[in-house]
């Protein structure tokens, strides 16, 4: 899947390719696949329920490498240390800073060991759907369209035993086998400064805050429409950067708490009790007459970010997108639930409900949306029981809370 971060203000205009992915976490907005139930059990787990696209997390599996082919004419990639080694270094420290963010959030199985020490190429191209996980400064795509400044390409398992390359096949469906990130390479009204190199240079991009956002998409991440997260999907204004810089005893501070909590969600540790707290429920109608009647079963409202806010602070703890739910053996159902887990517990949160009519649209969401169902008309020979059909989102819904118990 392409996911670009985009200049703000910019061309509302992504270009997705669709790969099947699989999981098992509902809600959050993370990349979601339906695992293929067509084949055995032992492959596909035997259920149509969608799950979340993710990184295995044993010691040095995920192995990451990056370009060292850098565009001189026009120059893209701006640092302080012009020398040769000097600007390679200064750019590979900012992929181990950003890597750092995401690593270094607590309650999660995400560990710094996770990954495989970062590596370099001198390729040219070395991006593209080989198994291998790669940075690019330098090569061109056609994801390039007006405004979108860098993406992210992630292919999926959607069942065990799916080979890509020369790398060890999938154990599990959900499991993210290739991911690349791409950097706009040629656009001359385009430049990335290092954080070293950003204030003597205030009209390039942040490279750190867009390395994270695009390593986020690496880890499973989709977009959110918190304005505040890294996850966000447009880009900080150029000479600014999101949230802080990270530091010796905070890696992790450039993210938001919504960032936090969707990893603890995603790389869930069962050890951690300190954010073990979580907000179910479900967004209906005041009258079921304003359901979209096609496709048949819609019982919720569909496609709304319901966010939880820290009642004593104001500050968003998490955001998810809801509408759904599914039980084995699937499919899911557009029953209007949401589920917003692994939140620090002894705190008081107001939850409210909205529809994704603001800057950020549901385009900018496909893959948490989209990716839902499956259905003989996409997969030939997909069983009945087990097919369901994704409704639009609901867009035109306003919020009305009833007082509780």
């Amino acid at each position: 899947m392409r996911r670009g971060y985009k200049r703000w203000l910019a061309q509302i205009f992504v270009i997705f390719c669709c790969v099947w992915l699989a999981s098992t976490v509902q809600g959050y907005s993370f990349d979601m696949v339906v695992p293929d139930v067509r084949e055995p059990a032992s492959l596909s787990g035997g259920s149509a329920c969608p799950v979340a696209a993710h990184q295995l997390t044993t010691p040095g599996y995920i192995d990451l490498r990056w370009s060292t082919m850098l565009d001189t004419d026009p120059v893209t990639i701006i640092t302080q240390d012009q020398t040769a080694g000097g600007q390679l270094n200064e750019i590979e420290a900012v992929i181990t800073q950003s890597l750092a963010a995401w690593t270094g959030v607590s309650g999660t199985v995400l560990a710094p060991a996770a990954f495989a020490a970062l590596a370099r190429t001198s390729t040219q191209n070395a991006c593209g759907a080989d198994g291998i996980n790669s940075v690019c400064f330098d090569q061109m795509d056609l994801a390039f369209t007006p405004g979108v400044l860098a993406f992210a390409r992630i292919v999926t398992a959607d069942r065990a035993e799916i080979v890509l390359g020369n790398e060890t096949a999938s154990s599990e469906p959900g499991q993210i086998i290739d991911a690349d990130v791409y950097f706009d390479p040629d656009d001359a009204n385009v430049t990335f400064a290092t954080p070293q190199a950003l204030p003597a240079n205030p009209k390039s991009y942040d490279l750190e805050s867009l390395m994270i956002h695009e390593l986020g998409h690496l880890l499973g991440f989709s977009h959110t429409a918190v304005w505040s997260a890294m996850m966000f999907p447009y880009a900080p204004a150029p000479g600014t950067y999101t949230g802080q810089r990270p530091s010796a005893p905070r890696p992790d501070a450039p993210l938001s708490d919504d960032d936090r909590t969707g990893l603890r969600v995603l790389y869930t540790d069962l050890t951690d009790t300190a954010h073990a707290g979580s907000i179910s429920g479900r967004i209906v109608p005041a009258s079921p007459l304003s359901l979209p009647a096609n496709p048949p079963g819609v019982t919720g409202v569909f496609g709304a970010q319901v966010v939880a806010v820290n009642a004593a602070t104001g500050a968003v703890m998490a955001a998810t997108l809801g509408g759904w739910s599914c039980a084995a053996p699937g499919p899911a159902l557009f029953d209007g639930s949401y589920t917003i887990a692994r939140l620090p517990v002894g705190v008081s949160y107001t939850v409210y409900a909205e529809p994704l009519n603001g800057v950020v649209a549901p385009s900018q969401v496909i893959p948490a949306l989209d990716d839902l169902c499956r259905n003989s008309t996409t997969d030939p020979g997909w069983p009945p029981s087990q097919a369901c059909i994704v409704p639009q989102p609901n867009l035109g819904f306003t919020v009305r809370t009833l007082p509780g118990p």
